[in-house]
């Protein structure tokens, strides 16, 4: 189930549907993290190099290249941070078009079946506000068990297994479901949805193949809610 679930999902992702929502996620990503870049380099260049240089004239002239060294290093790190932050903008970003490929998934592989619903573009953005917060919160905690050997890579594959799974399954159900339903059938099957949500952690763990990771696993957790329903019904 799932790993047909997955199959289904990859030969997908470059229907033009997909490739219109990765554009548009991709864009929007990229204009948000330069926006990013622009406001911080000028809060530093305004309080944080006027500070540096303020201290320069009682030292020696050679340490006039302190403040240059240390722009160098602020741009280092900002450049370090924003490469950090792609994933989590883009899976924010990709929460405002996921609809878009649950509706191809669902009109291309179950024609037959009564279309879902979009989410409510309110709900919508709640829902992917707390999936970062999840996501940032949780790789937080992953990443402070880098400091104890053998753990950090299981660690960054559980935490992120969970928090995926949970998160694409329940939109993928509510679009056919109510919340407090969609959250029930997720309890029910917990455990399918956590060797799923290792999938696309996986996915999630490629780099470049990680910004695809939003619709990656949008379809997916699509064609096994259609799995896990159609046990139901046959219950």
């Amino acid at each position: 189930m799932i790993l047909e679930a997955a199959r289904a999902a990859a030969s997908q992702l470059f229907l033009p549907a997909f490739r219109k929502a990765l554009y548009k996620t991709l864009g929007l990503t990229l204009v948000i993290l330069a926006g990013i870049w622009v406001a911080t380099s000028a809060l530093f260049d305004a309080y944080a190099m006027p500070w540096l240089e303020s201290l320069l004239p009682g030292l020696p002239s050679w340490a006039g290249w302190l403040g240059f060294i240390a722009a160098i290093a602020a741009g280092l790190g900002l450049a370090l941070a924003l490469a950090l932050l792609i994933a989590p903008v883009t899976a924010i970003v990709a929460g405002i078009f996921l609809d878009e490929v649950a509706e191809t998934v669902e009109r291309e592989s179950y024609p037959q079946d009564p279309p879902g619903e979009a989410v409510p573009f309110f709900p919508a953005m709640i829902m992917a506000l707390k999936f970062l917060g999840v996501i940032i919160i949780g790789n937080i905690f992953a990443l402070l068990l880098l400091l104890v050997p053998g753990v950090n890579l299981i660690a960054f594959f559980i935490v992120n297994a969970y928090l995926l799974g949970r998160e694409f399954f329940e939109f993928a159900a509510m679009r056919f479901r109510g919340e407090s339903e969609a959250k029930a059938l997720r309890r029910r099957y917990a455990g399918t949805v956590f060797v799923a949500g290792f999938v696309v952690a996986g996915f999630l763990a490629v780099p470049f193949l990680n910004l695809l990771t939003p619709l990656f696993a949008a379809a997916m957790m699509v064609h096994l809610y259609k799995s896990i329903s159609a046990r139901e019904a046959s219950a």
